[in-house]
């Protein structure tokens, strides 16, 4: 609801209509305030069992209830008055947010450099018909700017107002916007013929239509959102295979027949017995519990936040939707992924399955243990994967795109004008020497790497931030270097070692002269803005 604008001598323009989160935003942070206390006091008591008896039976519960609902009312007092000293507002170029009750706080955040928006909708927000909406700009870690909570129709209103700002919509009379048609064509593209779904090479192909569809600009309000067609779907079955088929799950199976088979072993008159006696029992192994927790986590915090993952192509940009409990629903701007990186894990090989990441300007939140925010396919097939790649960067700069990044996942050697590095790195890279390598196309850097783990990553020329060079002891008696390209903070680390000295010295140099070229050319700041 509108409010009045700050006082005279804050710094914010006076024409800005300042409004307040939703009203019910207080009780949310109050809710996860006792969610919190609750989880603290439980492992503490819980971590005793006796002395939690005796804690119950002694009427220490009493207690317990009253400093909850202390604790509730306080942090109910502390979110009301964060309510009340908190107010929005968007402008033609920023959105502007006030915070802060003892210690004032002044945010802003450029559209110019706006790369996504997310609309996050967490359990008791969903309930309550309230969302999250977390603008992420180029910056430091921590740049992004909340507003929470907002209704879910304000909250998609106000996604598809700042996008459309972002991208310069100049609305024109009698213009007909880009469009995704049905039967898995995209249409409107300029330049494009309407690709039939599958044709040869058709999700590729429409994956650069729709970029092309992107950059056309739709005749529509500006707080109209825009059109979408979903291009990937994650099945059910899919997620948890691939679940079970990590590293990470094999690890713990294995951890867990462990702790079966020893007490077996040790009360069959075994060898074990004594010792399994001096642990205190089969609750002597308790203390391996955390462990098999672990897996727990991981297989639940793999399938809730691949939860219903789709891909969809619209003139915003590439939207991404996930989550079971907690949904996210990212909306990534065109030219704002920095670099990419497909992976097969060995265990995916059979199933031919892959996995794609990104690295995306204010995406690199540590807490994302997950990789949440920074995946852009879960897991698919290569058809898959390589249309992920195309959805951000639909021309490779080669005429056989889908030959080049097939052979930088499966090939060897120098075959499909890859550089490999040098042989004089056999005796400390032996089974990668004919792996790795680079390929250099006129729109990225193409990497290769890794023989058990393969993984493929993709650095366009415009998105480069710097490179370098670097030599360890045994390198220089080699006469190798590791070659670096510096992205953004992410999962993609792009990078290749051990190759020729005088091969990485010239590549650093010619490396340089298209990444300034290319950012000369780059028109993606307003994607949108036909005299962009």
């Amino acid at each position: 609801m509108p409010v009045d604008p700050p006082r005279a001598g804050e710094d914010a323009p006076e024409e800005l209509e300042w409004r307040r989160v939703h009203a019910a935003t207080p009780a949310i942070r109050s809710w996860k305030a006792f969610v919190g206390i609750l989880a603290i006091i439980g492992w503490q008591l819980t971590d005793n069992v006796s002395d939690l008896r005796d804690f119950v039976v002694g009427g220490g519960w009493r207690w317990i209830l009253l400093g909850i609902f202390a604790v509730v009312l306080v942090a109910a007092i502390y979110s009301y008055l964060a309510w009340r000293f908190t107010r929005y507002a968007v402008g033609e170029s920023a959105v502007h947010l006030h915070t802060g009750i003892v210690f004032r706080q002044q945010r802003q955040a450029r559209l110019d450099r706006l790369q996504s928006v997310d609309v996050v909708r967490p359990l008791l927000a969903r309930l309550a018909g309230l969302s999250q909406l977390t603008l992420e700009v180029a910056g430091a870690t921590g740049s992004n700017v909340e507003l929470a909570y907002l209704r879910d129709e304000d909250a998609v209103a106000l996604r598809a107002e700042l996008l459309a700002k972002a991208a310069g919509v100049r609305p024109r009379a009698g213009a007909t916007p880009a469009a995704v048609g049905e039967g898995g064509q995209v249409e409107g593209a300029p330049g494009e013929e309407p690709i039939p779904a599958g044709s040869p090479g058709a999700d590729a192909a429409a994956g650069a239509a729709a970029y092309a569809a992107m950059r056309s600009t739709p005749a529509r309000p500006v707080h109209e959102e825009a059109p979408e067609r979903t291009v990937i779907e994650l099945p059910l079955g899919r997620l948890a295979g691939s679940i079970a088929l990590s590293g990470t799950t094999l690890f713990f199976l294995v951890l867990a027949g462990v702790l079966i088979v020893l007490p077996i072993v040790a009360l069959s008159g075994g060898f074990g017995r004594d010792a399994l006696r001096e642990m205190g029992g089969i609750g002597g192994l308790l203390f391996l519990l955390p462990a098999l927790l672990g897996l727990a986590s991981f297989v639940w915090t793999q399938f809730s936040t691949g939860y219903g993952f789709r891909a969809a192509i619209s003139p915003d940009g590439i939207r991404l939707s996930r989550g079971l409990l907690e949904t996210r629903a990212q909306t990534i701007a065109p030219g704002r992924v920095q670099a990419l990186e497909i992976v097969q894990p060995l265990l995916w090989r059979k199933p031919g399955w892959y996995k794609v990441r990104m690295n995306v300007a204010g995406y690199g939140d540590p807490a994302d243990v997950a990789g949440t925010q920074t995946t852009l396919l879960p897991v698919g097939d290569l058809d898959q994967a390589l249309l992920a790649c195309w959805l951000v960067l639909p021309d490779l700069g080669t005429d056989d795109a889908v030959g080049a990044l097939t052979n930088a996942l499966h090939g060897t050697g120098p075959d499909g004008g890859f550089t490999i590095i040098s042989r004089r790195a056999r005796p400390i890279a032996p089974f990668t020497y004919r792996r790795e390598g680079f390929l250099v196309t006129a729109r990225a850097l193409v990497l290769r790497l890794g023989r058990v783990t393969r993984r493929v990553q993709i650095v366009p020329h415009e998105r480069t931030q710097s490179l370098g060079i670097e030599q360890g002891p045994l390198a220089r008696a080699l006469r190798v270097a590791s070659f670096t390209v510096h992205s953004v903070t992410g999962p993609v680390r792009p990078g290749v070692a051990n190759l020729d000295l005088a091969v990485a010295a010239r590549l650093m140099d010619e490396q340089s002269a298209r990444a300034r070229a290319a950012r000369a050319q780059d028109r993606t700041e307003r994607w949108m803005d036909p005299e962009a």
